[in-house]
């Protein structure tokens, strides 16, 4: 359950003072600092790059009150998500202001239950079930391009939600919804996720006409449209499809349907791990083979060359008939990977890159950080498909590229939003040409996912 905020932050420093009886926290920015907390907002990479230059790749930053350790590099990366899992834990970390929204989804769940649950759900993204709602990916990424017209400026960020909870809604849950229902859907979750791009401190406010009451207005709508659709399902004794519809079929360790507050914690999270993914690496992709021409046209001379006019095919989109395509997904992932911070708690005393980091403390990797050091991406503000040629790939050691996790907390959706990337680049770029208004290097909002502050502007070009 959620503390308040006095409870909270009482909880954080007397953790901090039991802490720091037995045990050192790595070097950094120990004391309070007001500067150090509004750049982890307003720039979070260079923060971290700073840091880790200073300090090497495991220090300690304090924000507002508490003390977080930043783990940055391949080898802190590997050990936190695969070689030391067992000693960090994802329900503690700072994600849990996500708790009201997402509730008991995989994103805030740890041990046995994050587990079974996994394992519930693994069907719904296995490589053959994503290839049989790819057309559906297809058809709405179609409709969208065809409502486009030469001259039109968009706002992508905005245009691209829009189409990536539509296909959300219908190839991954299973909802066809009408406009109205759509509408509704779309709009109470947006507002849901609206109070993480306030201010902090507008965000701990309580109190009618605050970010945080219309925040939980938002959610109670939005709960409301996902039980109504679980309730229509079970009173008509068809599950339906999508994770909803498997969610609807499971039952618990002893028999019994999962209750309808379980089923929508599943629903929701997974809604927001996959439109936020797809929205923002679309978004970032369009922006960088604008300001990039040659890589630009590398991309439109594949398209057209392997698919002509026709539409792509379910095994066209499984990152192998397209491969100049794919190391420009890859490139912008790295340059602008949505998750692009991983945090954590830790369980117990752990060593991670040669420094003792003590139990019971804030530990966050960065996916984002890391994707930037110049020991393993030279010059690595520039955008360069050809750092994913295989050669080089596989030249790159362990945790270097992390831009949907790994080990057991891998994003279960991975396959899911690579699908939908390539369906949309496929569909989009055969028909328009998206220009960028604006060449310079893109303000980064970070609430809680990468995206663009205040959006990318488009000018729309038939092809």
């Amino acid at each position: 359950m959620r503390l308040g905020l006095a409870a909270r932050i009482g909880d954080d420093l007397r953790r901090e003072l039991r802490v720091r009886r037995h045990s050192r926290l790595p070097p950094g920015s120990l004391a309070p600092s007001w500067s150090n907390t509004r750049r982890i907002i307003s720039d979070p990479l260079g923060l971290l790059l700073e840091h880790e230059r200073r300090f090497g790749p495991v220090f300690t930053i304090r924000l507002l009150h508490e003390p977080i350790v930043w783990a940055i590099g391949a080898e802190a990366n590997h050990q936190i998500l695969v070689g030391e899992f067992d000693a960090f834990q994802w329900r503690e970390g700072r994600f849990a202001d996500l708790w009201p929204l997402l509730g008991d989804g995989l994103l805030n769940t740890d041990g046995p239950y994050h587990r079974d649950f996994r394992m519930l759900l693994l069907p719904a993204f296995q490589r053959d079930h994503i290839a049989s709602v790819a057309e559906t990916m297809v058809d709405q990424a179609v409709a969208a391009a065809e409502s486009l017209r030469d001259g039109q400026v968009i706002e992508l960020y905005r245009w691209v939600r829009e189409l990536a909870l539509r296909i959300a809604l219908r190839a991954l849950l299973g909802i066809d919804a009408d406009a109205r229902r759509e509408h509704e859907l779309a709009s109470a979750f947006e507002a849901s996720l609206a109070i993480h791009g306030e201010p902090v401190p507008l965000q701990m406010l309580a109190g009618p006409g605050t970010p945080r009451a219309r925040a939980i207005a938002a959610q109670r709508t939005l709960d409301r449209a996902v039980r109504d659709e679980i309730d229509r399902r079970r009173r008509s004794g068809d599950p339906g499809g999508g994770v909803l519809g498997l969610l609807l079929t499971a039952t618990d360790g002893d028999g019994r349907p999962l209750g309808t507050r379980c089923v929508r914690d599943h629903a929701i999270t997974l809604l927001f791990a996959g439109h936020d993914t797809t929205t923002t690496t679309f978004t970032f992709l369009t922006h960088e083979l604008g300001r990039n021409p040659r890589a630009r046209d590398a991309v439109e001379h594949e398209l057209d060359s392997v698919l002509g006019t026709r539409r792509a095919a379910a095994d066209e989109l499984d990152g192998r008939a397209l491969p100049v395509l794919e190391r420009s997904l890859k490139e912008t992932l790295r340059r602008y990977p949505a998750a692009w911070v991983g945090p954590r708690r830790t369980t117990r005393d752990v060593t991670l890159a040669g420094v003792r980091v003590p139990a019971q403390i804030g530990v966050h990797y960065s996916s984002w950080a890391t994707h930037h050091l110049p020991q393993l991406y030279p010059d690595p503000f520039r955008f360069e498909p050809d750092r994913f040629l295989p050669e080089r790939e596989a030249a790159l050691p362990r945790g270097a590229y992390v831009p949907f996790g790994g080990g057991s907390r891998m994003c279960l959706g991975k396959r899911f939003g690579e699908y939908e990337l390539r369906a949309l680049a496929c569909t989009l770029y055969r028909r328009v040409r998206l220009e960028p208004l604006s060449t310079d290097e893109p303000r980064i909002a970070t609430t809680p996912t990468l995206g663009p502050r205040g959006g990318l502007r488009f000018l729309v070009r038939a092809r």
